[in-house]
């Protein structure tokens, strides 16, 4: 058996980051402060900048109103895996009981057209590279290429 020596250097670079936020609105302006760091680390384009926040902030805010019910004994997590510096990886996640994303109304039909809500996750679809969620509907993943 002849086995290949692995070299670190050539495995891909990973940083990783994590945020715990209350079930609170006020909660969006962490989440806000950790895109702006990211950009002054890493070479982020301006409309994947703007991609990244809108794409967080509306994940960040359905998981504290709809998944969590905004209720102060639980939490959103959110993590990012950077990998190599060239495309990050958000998993924002609530203590919800989930919900079936794949059930949801096309917000591009004509009777929901002028509908307040019902948006964010065509949004996300559409601006973030991947989005997927986890069966229970209580975690998405977000990827970005920069």
């Amino acid at each position: 058996m002849i086995m290949a020596e692995i070299k670190t250097e050539d495995l891909p670079r990973t940083d990783l980051y994590t945020l715990q936020l209350p079930s609170k609105l006020e909660s969006i302006t962490r989440v806000e402060n950790l895109v702006d760091e990211l950009a002054q680390k890493y070479p982020i384009a301006e409309d994947t900048y703007a991609n990244m926040l809108t794409c967080l902030n509306e994940a960040t805010i359905n998981a504290i109103v709809h998944g969590n019910r905004e209720s102060e004994h639980k939490k959103v997590y959110i993590n990012l895996e950077v990998v190599d510096g060239r495309k990050f990886i958000f998993t924002v996640a609530d203590e919800g009981e989930g919900f079936a994303y794949s059930d949801l109304a096309d917000p591009t039909s004509p009777e929901n057209i002028e509908a307040l809500t019902g948006r964010g996750v065509f949004i996300m679809k559409h601006l973030a590279d991947q989005c997927i969620f986890n069966s229970k509907g209580n975690e998405i993943e977000l990827h970005f290429k920069i």
